[in-house]
């Protein structure tokens, strides 16, 4: 049996209430479970206690962040989130800071990740379309795929030592969703990169 951390780091706007991500999570638990895979979920606008996110992101073997994409990037609420957790845990839970040491400098940055082995997936929901990516015809992107807009977040991912697994989209879903193949692109998403035990 493997564990799956997801993260719900969904906060209501007036014009998205979060029950897309919301689903998607209630979703990824269904299937996580029918799977045979043991799951905990945090919802960043629930308490939640520094001590018991770190002991969660040592414990999985997975972790999923499920995040819409607000300014470009996770809401603030996650930013607190990171803000806090993961800077409590660079005493060695989820790394030994950057790698390097004063009494030895030379190691490269980045590398002091404690979670090797450990895999993590971001599903993202969009409000842009998706034609806006990976075109270099598009102005705002320029052929940026939606990995390179949330290089960031991967970068964060990667400095505890962790591998990524493909990332999931849902694409244009305020002004012109398709909600149900979202839903049947989810589950054969999940289907693929944890199937059952």
């Amino acid at each position: 049996m493997s564990s799956v951390f997801l993260i719900n780091a969904h906060q209501a706007y007036p014009f998205s209430p979060g029950k897309l991500n919301g689903t998607l999570i209630d979703m990824a638990v269904d299937h996580l479970h029918t799977q045979g895979h043991s799951t905990d979920v945090t919802t960043m606008t629930d308490d939640w206690d520094v001590e018991a996110e770190i002991a969660k992101h040592q414990a999985a073997d997975t972790v999923i962040l499920q995040t819409p994409v607000n300014w470009m990037g996770v809401p603030w609420l996650m930013k607190k989130y990171m803000d806090i957790v993961y800077t409590n845990g660079m005493d060695g839970r989820l790394c030994d800071g950057d790698g390097r040491t004063r009494t030895d400098p030379s190691k490269q940055y980045g590398s002091g990740g404690t979670l090797r082995g450990k895999t993590y997936m971001l599903s993202l929901t969009f409000n842009a379309p998706e034609n806006c990516f990976n075109d270099p015809q598009q102005d705002l992107f320029g052929g940026k795929s939606i990995d390179d807009l949330f290089f960031p977040m991967h970068m964060n991912f990667a400095f505890f030592g962790m591998t990524a697994l493909p990332t999931f989209a849902c694409y244009d879903v305020l002004k012109n969703p398709h909600v149900e193949a979202d839903f049947s692109r989810w589950s054969e998403h999940l289907a693929t990169h944890f199937p059952g035990v």
